[in-house]
């Protein structure tokens, strides 16, 4: 490897890591704040919300990597020629092209990396990510009693307290609603002091109460005419409730085995075969069904509930002008009925095979979807060299803004086809809108760049406008 080669792939592959770095922070950031309020307040273990981060960020890894060649490769470039190391490099005989080569294999080898991880590590990141996002989702919030304050997490049960010694944990004026056995007998404690804790095992919610009654009330049954009001006074006594419920439990991952995100491109291509196949025997199905129907209606002409005249052999007109006022009214309302219910049924039909259309284009999204994003650290490469060596300007300030403009511009269309391609208006292959898009753009880019165009030079643009002014100066005054 030539000393040129080392010096391209130190300035670039630094600016790579750092913007890879930050773009899956980015990304989980964003991740934060959309499930923050499923998070807090929980009593989640540390490791558990690490496990979770650290499965997110790795399926925001096929994402991240373009925009991180994208940002790395405007920003390498600007900064060669913004220092001038670009213009000694042509000046040496190395053109532009040659400068770029480092970087074409190291933006081939991220297109490597992504395609194999969305294709092996990320359907196994998203089963974990899914199964660990629904545990932390549909886990109850941590038993947390606060002064004043009724707290009815507990099935059957509502606790309130009216303070807590911060220094020992003594809780005062203690008052508990006991609806478990129904809320047609209601049991109210009422105690004083007391103390809260968990059993070893957190399973189990402790509270010893001292000076206190329990009041019990029944509305129904015997109890409610022999004794429908009673009061027991207590010096002290233990209450147990089970907060088993409350605990994080790891649900069974073959649960969410199966869905189109946790499928390699082979799973995917199995399984749209069989869903294929199982759409075209239900349409089959439902045809048929619809013409029977439709043919048991041409051949039958209910006149009342008790007499059906069959009329097979007998030609319709005929058997219409043979039946009275009444009997024609009767047939008509009883067509209208049949029609009414046909059509529905062919509108449900329809629907359910949308359905399954929909369903089916979500699997060709994701097929294509891991191919896509690979092939997009190439393309946004493509993109981001040229277009860094023709503003010549490194740093972060230009290269972020203009790396993020053309991310958020790939990211649109890629959304609004992949929308398309959903609902059936695009076929499978929509999904490259994008790449086709993009594609001219970094063609064009890269040859403005090789012949050393300056049509994204500001101050090239303002020589240009001012020499054509002063010409139509001079053409208007004769000077």
């Amino acid at each position: 490897m030539k000393k040129i080669d080392r010096l391209i792939l130190k300035s670039f592959v630094g600016p790579l890591v750092l913007t890879f770095a930050i773009s899956v922070f980015v990304l989980l950031m964003q991740f934060v704040w959309k499930y923050i309020d499923d998070m807090v307040g929980k009593g989640l273990d540390f490791g558990v919300i690490l496990e979770l981060l650290f499965y997110a960020s790795a399926t925001f890894v096929p994402m991240a990597l373009p925009i991180a060649v994208l940002f790395a490769s405007i920003m390498t470039m600007g900064n060669f020629g913004e220092k001038y190391e670009l213009v000694a490099m042509k000046a040496g005989g190395i053109s532009l092209s040659r400068v770029m080569i480092p970087m074409v294999f190291v933006a081939l080898l991220m297109t490597t990396v992504a395609f194999y991880f969305a294709n092996n590590v990320m359907p196994t990141a998203v089963l974990k990510y899914k199964t660990t996002l629904y545990d932390i989702t549909h886990k109850k919030p941590a038993i947390n009693l606060r002064p004043s304050e009724y707290f009815d997490a507990i099935d059957g049960y509502v606790i309130r307290i009216n303070e807590k010694s911060p220094v020992d944990g003594m809780l005062s004026d203690i008052l508990i609603y006991d609806h478990s056995q129904g809320l047609d007998r209601t049991n109210v404690v009422v105690a004083q002091t007391g103390y809260m804790q968990t059993s070893p095992d957190d399973r189990y919610l402790v509270f010893t109460l001292n000076d206190g009654y329990t009041y019990s009330e029944s509305t129904t049954g015997e109890d409610a005419v022999a004794a429908p009001l009673t009061r027991v006074s207590f010096e002290q006594q233990v209450m147990t409730f089970d907060i088993s419920s409350f605990s994080m439990d790891k649900s069974n991952e073959d649960f969410f085995k199966g869905n189109y995100q946790m499928m390699n491109v082979s799973q995917l291509d199995s399984t749209v075969a069989s869903l294929d196949s199982v759409h075209m025997a239900r349409a089959k199905e439902y045809v048929n069904a619809l013409s029977y129907r439709l043919q048991a209606y041409l051949r039958y002409c209910e006149l009342s509930r008790d007499t059906m005249t069959v009329a097979a052999a007998v030609p319709v007109a005929q058997l219409y002008d043979s039946l009275t006022a009444v009997q024609r009214q009767r047939a008509l309302d009883h067509a209208r009925s049949m029609a009414r219910t046909t059509q529905q049924e062919s509108d449900m039909y329809a629907a359910s095979l949308v359905d399954d259309q929909e369903y089916i284009n979500r699997h060709h999204i994701e097929w294509q979807r891991k191919y896509t994003l690979s092939l997009a650290c190439l393309l946004l490469f493509l993109i981001g060299a040229p277009f860094g060596s023709i503003v010549r300007k490194g740093g972060l300030g230009l290269p972020l803004v203009a790396s993020v403009g053309f991310f958020v511009l790939y990211y649109v269309i890629g959304m609004i086809a992949e929308k398309a391609v959903r609902e059936g208006a695009l076929p499978p292959s929509g999904m490259w809108l994008s790449s086709l898009v993009f594609l001219p753009i970094g063609l064009f880019l890269t040859l403005k760049a090789t012949t050393d165009a300056s049509f994204l030079d500001i101050g090239a643009w303002v020589r240009r406008c001012w020499a054509w002014l002063q010409s139509r100066w001079h053409r208007i005054t004769g000077h």
